[in-house]
């Protein structure tokens, strides 16, 4: 099976990449397109099944973009992450020994996950359709049902396609880029129960929306409604701009113990359920005892940051993003915490800059960097500082095992690896490990 959950079967000797194919499958293909090696097919019917083959949850699955893996069995979905990161650090990595793989650890329940959801508005045959993008295309699929989506969801959908029935506002057409409504984003707090809506919208704003409001307040946990200002013909879904509409311009949650205010724009991890799994086990790979000073590196909204600083003395985090740093210090208020300090920046210019001019330190560095994986710099930086532990959290198996080579090479010893399934009925798969000096007592 590929990275993206399709399967790889070969005919007379030439391999296809077949969508909704599985392992153990016998399928008749109809070929798509060719290329020397390899080629796509799309999958015509399944003469014989895998045995972990199993009838998807939701009546889309294999039409939608979003879920690639619903018609494989729960348990081998996590069989194969699991491999797929083995393989990765043994195959990528060259390391093949004196670490500890743990079981990794999956979801109770793999359904209604995401906390957030993004909704692309379009005229599809005459008729308004609101749902997801077809695999691979801009083709919506109408629904108001989505498996891994909060249920809350259900509910806002079929207010707001209500009121843009019955209002006749215009849709937003991608090619003439003309048209009002774009998008419809929804987050849901599910520790708070808060909710939040947002319409994108291709305008300055919204007509009849005291009549949209009415509709959505009345929806339990509704906390702010706002609009979004998106007038560039552009395949980004958010604008800069935020018009509030009702309510507080932000909705509010909880990961463990640490309380994060979270805006249309704010990045949040979508599963929080597991990002806390994912962030209590970088938490127990750092080991903290009280004295020790931190990096966070790729910091984000400071979710990670803030669960290091209940054990550390003083972690720094750096982000790229602007709006990433101010709510993270926002964060760190919120909370009484007073022993984080962030920087903006790249972490691959901030850190070396920090420590060939201040001569930084660090007992701990955490990188949570994006698939990319980390720059060949910034891993240069970490050797040159000589933590006595360095917690990689991962969302990319390969680039992770690229970059664990680099380590390994340079006085650390893989010591623990923890694979978390944060993204259930898809491909990805979050890792956490644990890395100790050579050096170090």
């Amino acid at each position: 099976m590929g990275n993206d959950g399709e399967g790889i079967g070969k005919y007379q000797g030439y391999t296809l990449f077949v969508k909704n194919a599985l392992v153990g499958d016998t399928v008749r293909v109809h070929v798509m397109k060719c290329k020397k090696n390899y080629g796509y097919a799309r999958l015509v019917e399944v003469i014989e099944p895998s045995p972990y083959r199993v009838e998807p949850k939701c009546k889309i699955a294999f039409q939608c973009g979003g879920c690639t893996l619903q018609h494989l069995d729960y348990e081998e979905q996590l069989r194969r992450k699991q491999k797929k990161v083995t393989d990765c650090i043994e195959r990528l990595g060259g390391i093949t020994e004196g670490y500890v793989m743990e079981p990794i650890i999956g979801m109770e329940t793999p359904y209604y996950y995401r906390n957030k959801a993004q909704f692309p508005v379009g005229i599809k045959n005459g008729k308004l359709a609101i749902g997801f993008y077809a695999g691979g295309s801009h083709t919506i699929i109408d629904t108001e049902n989505c498996c891994i989506q909060a249920k809350e969801n259900e509910d806002i959908i079929r207010c707001v396609r209500s009121f843009l029935e019955e209002e006749r506002i215009s849709i937003y057409n991608e090619e003439t880029h003309e048209g009002l409504i774009r998008h419809i984003l929804t987050r849901v707090g599910f520790v708070t129960g808060e909710i939040m809506v947002c319409l994108i919208i291709n305008g300055n704003d919204l007509p009849g929306k005291e009549k949209l409001v009415n509709k959505l307040k009345d929806i339990k946990g509704m906390t702010s409604i706002s609009l979004n200002i998106n007038k560039e013909k552009t395949n980004v879904i958010l604008g800069n701009k935020i018009k509030p509409l009702w309510g507080e311009p932000y909705i509010t949650d909880y990961i463990g113990a640490v309380k994060f205010r979270i805006s249309p724009l704010s990045f949040y991890q979508v599963n929080p359920v597991q990002t806390r799994v994912l962030y209590e086990k970088a938490l127990e790979f750092a080991g903290l005892e009280g004295n020790e000073t931190v990096w966070d590196l790729y910091c984000g909204i400071g979710t990670i940051s803030l669960f290091l600083a209940a054990k550390a003395k003083k972690v720094y985090g750096v982000e790229i993003i602007p709006q990433a740093i101010e709510d993270a210090r926002e964060n760190a208020r919120i909370n009484g915490i007073e022993n984080a300090e962030f920087f903006i920046g790249a972490a691959e210019e901030v850190l070396p800059e920090k420590f060939g001019q201040e001569k930084i330190y660090a007992d701990v560095i955490v990188v949570d960097p994006p698939r990319k994986g980390c720059a060949e710099s910034l891993l240069d930086t970490i050797v040159l500082m000589a933590p006595k532990k360095v917690v990689y959290v991962s969302c990319d198996p390969a680039t992770l095992g690229r970059d664990l080579k680099y380590l390994s090479a340079r006085g650390y010893e893989l010591k623990r690896v923890q694979a978390v399934d944060q993204f259930g009925h898809t491909g990805h798969v979050e890792t956490v490990c644990q890395l100790c000096s050579k050096y170090s007592s």
